[in-house]
């Protein structure tokens, strides 16, 4: 039964660092940008850096914040729908929208704190806190992947240094 629960601890601890990683790599990759490149538009949809980012925060409010205390998308201050949620204002900079991000991780980790991966949540309808992690690592782990590739271009797309 030990090793069980150190296989059971040892997955949380890999599920939480996987989490990590990627918000940093999403947070991080606005650092070094100008506020017109982070909004700049690469695709036909509204993804942008900057976008990317706040999206990140709505993922980790719907999965991390609504899923487990059932609070209403208005009372977390989020947008009301997902393609809402790539929607820039112009009040939103990369220090904006990574201080966003950074206190809505906080917020998750408070409402993740002391709940076990087996544990039912019901804000969102019942599931386990295992499932609601393993959706916020797919969603974060897909848009850093989109993050590399928009931050890629957007830098070989500055002018040469003389």
């Amino acid at each position: 039964m030990k090793e069980q629960q150190e296989w059971v601890d040892d997955q949380r601890r890999r599920i939480d660092e996987l989490i990590d990683e990627y918000r940093g790599a999403l947070h991080d990759s606005l650092n070094g940008l100008t506020e017109e490149e982070a909004r700049r538009r690469l695709v036909t949809s509204k993804t942008t850096l900057l976008g990317l980012v706040k999206h990140a925060a709505f993922v980790e409010g719907v999965w991390f914040d609504q899923a487990i205390t059932g609070r209403s998308y208005a009372e977390l201050g989020i947008a009301a729908t997902v393609d809402g949620s790539f929607t820039l204002r112009r009040s939103d900079t990369i220090a904006s929208v990574q201080t966003a991000y950074r206190e809505r991780w906080a917020a998750s980790r408070m409402n993740l704190d002391g709940r076990t991966l087996g544990e039912l949540v019901d804000g969102r309808g019942a599931r386990p806190v295992w499932a609601l992690q393993l959706q916020v690592v797919r969603e974060l782990a897909q848009h850093a992947g989109h993050a590399d590739i928009l931050r890629e271009q957007i830098v070989a797309s500055r002018p040469a240094a003389p």
